[in-house]
């Protein structure tokens, strides 16, 4: 008889248990919001990198914004879409930790890069006299690659304590892998488990506390001048309408694994579940793409021609 601490090698992924009738419509509707995404990430991003003239610290930021959400949509959507065709819904115990990893760094990094973005905004309108001083290209080289390192590290410290647990379950009741759902399937509590977690949450509410205190001094700032008003009006709504969007996603889908309801229909668990996996990649390059007017013009003159652009200026 096989003790109940075993190695698991394969788990099973209960979310889509009840959608059988479903899944033709639901593949073709998410192959259609993940061509989307990459419709829209991409040209913002070939947009940033072939003009020049958009190799500034805001427009550099975007444009990692934009990797970020292709590569933790890439985490997710394959798999996805694999599993909508499938009878059976398994993953292997590696794939569930890269998938967790992928997913969770990808978050972790979206706040990163919009806090640079928050920073970038503040000085640029309360301290324009030093802006290029402080923001050089160096710098933001830095901060870029930091913004990229820490998630990645606090993500991969997490994940290895996770995969050092012994498991003695192997159902996750979600449509891809958590790490603390991984860890709930643990056969015995550790301190690592709840400290690391726990420093992961603090740090990165910290950086929503930070933008949104930087918001509110950049508010205060612009109130006092109608030219600060209207670049705040111009690059700083998007941001926080993106920020917006990533934290009530992240936060519906956080409180709903901690204090969810098995009453609620599973396609509405399914949808709480990949909410930032869906709004925040389509929102973020459209919203920016819409409202920054150096980018919208790099696109219609790609599209249409320079002509049109002059049109529609007319």
């Amino acid at each position: 008889m096989m003790d109940n601490e075993t190695v698991m090698t394969m788990f099973t992924l209960s979310g889509l248990s009840g959608t059988t009738n479903h899944r033709v419509i639901l593949f073709a509707l998410t192959l259609l919001c993940y061509c989307v995404i990459w419709l829209v990430n991409m040209t913002i991003i070939v947009t940033i990198i072939v003009d020049k003239s958009l190799h500034e610290p805001m427009y550099i930021f975007l444009c990692n914004l934009c990797l970020n959400g292709l590569y933790g949509t890439a985490g997710f959507y394959p798999k996805f879409l694999k599993d909508l065709l499938s009878t059976t819904h398994v993953i292997s115990y590696a794939g569930c930790l890269l998938q967790g990893f992928v997913i969770h760094s990808s978050a972790c990094a979206e706040f990163s890069l919009l806090a640079l973005m928050a920073y970038d905004r503040y000085v640029a309108i309360c301290r324009p006299l030093v802006y290029h001083s402080v923001m050089t290209k160096q710098r933001v080289c830095v901060f870029v690659f930091f913004a990229w390192l820490v998630p990645f590290y606090l993500l991969f410290m997490s994940t290895v304590t996770t995969s050092t647990s012994r498991l003695c379950g192997s159902h996750i009741p979600k449509i891809y892998c958590v790490n603390w759902l991984i860890s709930n399937l643990a056969c015995s509590a550790s301190i690592a488990k709840i400290v690391i977690p726990a420093f992961n949450y603090t740090f990165y509410i910290g950086h929503v506390i930070f933008v949104v205190w930087s918001y509110i001094y950049l508010i205060r700032t612009c109130l006092t001048s109608k030219e600060n008003k209207s670049k705040f009006m111009q690059t700083c709504v998007p941001h926080l309408f993106s920020l917006t969007t990533v934290v009530v996603s992240l936060l519906f889908d956080l409180l709903y694994m901690r204090f969810g309801s098995e009453e609620i229909s599973q396609s509405v668990q399914n949808f709480i579940a990949m909410e930032f996996l869906l709004i925040p990649p389509i929102i973020n390059p459209l919203i920016y793409g819409l409202k920054l007017t150096q980018i919208r013009n790099r696109i219609l003159i790609f599209l249409c021609g320079k002509s049109s652009v002059f049109r529609l200026k007319s």
